[in-house]
């Protein structure tokens, strides 16, 4: 059901920038709480310099070396289906992301300056997508062990915070439209969502064969 409503919205975000109908929300979204000729955010430095430590959370290093070290986690608990299926999630999501970018070959906004560096397509954002599937799929990952619901609801509401802020920082720095991140977020929370729905048994039965060969190759006490 979750995965549902994300996927219509991010339809309906595709039709808007296909369409042209979504630029003066694009530009207004762009254009929101700048000062001066220079269209820099309003706010003191040190605000700015945290953007870009928010924003560096769904940068390729730093949340490929999270999700290494998720995995890390969860193969030391001996969760090897969860480990498996967040694999999945992330590699699957990150080629649909790739192939939407490619297909819709949209440029970055030359509205406002840049205020980090960014290359490649503009749509939807590979930020927003990835940090969505990356650390809703982590959340999903460990609410699956958790009997209780308060926690699993807490896990997976943190992990949806913190991926929209990752996304919103990107309009914030110039270097998305917030059709981009809005796109993004919804394409990659609705992948997660759906990636634990459909790869759930298949992750099972690979992280049965491991133990199988496992058990196979360790002597006999």
């Amino acid at each position: 059901m979750a995965s549902a409503l994300c996927w219509t919205g991010f339809l309906f975000v595709v039709w808007l920038v296909l369409t042209g109908h979504g630029s003066d929300i694009d530009s207004a979204g762009l254009l929101f709480w700048r000062r001066g000729s220079d269209l820099v955010p309003a706010g003191p430095q040190w605000l700015l310099e945290a953007v870009r430590d928010i924003t560096a959370l769904g940068g390729v290093l730093l949340r490929n070396l999270i999700l290494l070290g998720v995995l890390a986690a969860l193969l030391f608990l001996r969760l090897k289906r969860e480990a498996v299926l967040l694999t999945g999630t992330v590699m699957g999501g990150w080629l649909v992301n790739s192939l939407v970018k490619l297909a819709v070959g949209r440029p970055r906004p030359m509205i406002v300056p840049h205020l980090t560096e960014a290359g490649g397509q503009s749509f939807p954002s590979g930020h927003s997508f990835n940090s969505a599937v990356v650390y809703i799929a982590i959340a999903l990952a460990f609410a699956a062990i958790s009997p209780r619901r308060s926690v699993r609801w807490t896990l997976v509401g943190t992990a949806i915070v913190l991926s929209i802020t990752i996304a919103v920082s990107r309009i914030w720095l110039g270097v998305h439209f917030p059709t981009d991140v809005t796109a993004g977020w919804l394409g990659g929370a609705g992948w997660a969502f759906l990636a634990s729905a459909l790869l759930h048994r298949p992750a099972q039965v690979v992280a049965e064969q491991a133990d199988d060969m496992l058990d196979s190759v360790t002597p006999a006490r």
